[in-house]
């Protein structure tokens, strides 16, 4: 598969800029205090979801000012038509989560089947307690569970094709500073 590097440069040159970096630091920074005032006090197992979650959960982390255990995971899913359980799991957890909080760490909350099933199967393994941390919920009716929401939420945006902030676009831009939309999506 070739890439079209110009293609590329100008999906970013031309796309809305939802939130500026400045906007996305507020909500890191609003994220962490939140995260911090109920967890702060317990012994978490911090998981991030590879490869989307690796941008907001190095920049959200550094803010927690409390003990806690960091790892990773990555899991997508099979295929559109199955069910949210049935993952691909690329890195499993390894940690013992048997009677810990468990904080998953991601980048977006869209339909959320992934991330639902991540949860699923946390608490499979024994967590006491599994909450959801993601710098962006995508807003539509869309969600692969009735009421879905994540714990903690950096930023609402449009039902648009984003990237920047650890989300892609064709694989490229998860190091954009800010949350963009492709122009026309």
């Amino acid at each position: 598969m070739s890439v079209n590097l110009e293609e590329i440069r100008q999906s970013y040159a031309e796309a809305d800029c939802l939130c500026p970096p400045e906007q996305v630091e507020s909500a890191l920074e609003n994220m962490a205090e939140a995260i911090t005032a109920r967890l702060g006090r317990t012994n978490p197992l911090i998981y991030t979801v590879m490869n989307g979650g690796l941008v907001t959960a190095g920049r959200l982390l550094t803010k927690l000012n409390f003990p806690l255990q960091t790892s990773y995971l990555h899991a997508t899913r099979y295929g559109h038509e199955l069910d949210g359980n049935c993952l691909d799991w690329r890195v499993r957890p390894t940690q013992d989560m048997r009677g810990r909080t468990v904080l998953i760490v991601d980048d977006i909350l869209d339909v959320g089947t992934t991330l639902a099933a991540i949860v699923d199967y946390c608490y499979e393994q024994g967590a006491h307690e599994v909450l959801t941390a993601v710098l962006v919920n995508k807003v539509h009716d869309r969600k692969s569970r009735p009421g879905l929401k994540a714990d903690f939420v950096g930023v609402d945006v449009p039902d648009r094709f984003v990237f920047g902030c650890g989300m892609d676009y064709k694989g490229y831009w998860r190091n954009a500073p800010g949350i963009y939309a492709l122009k026309g999506h």
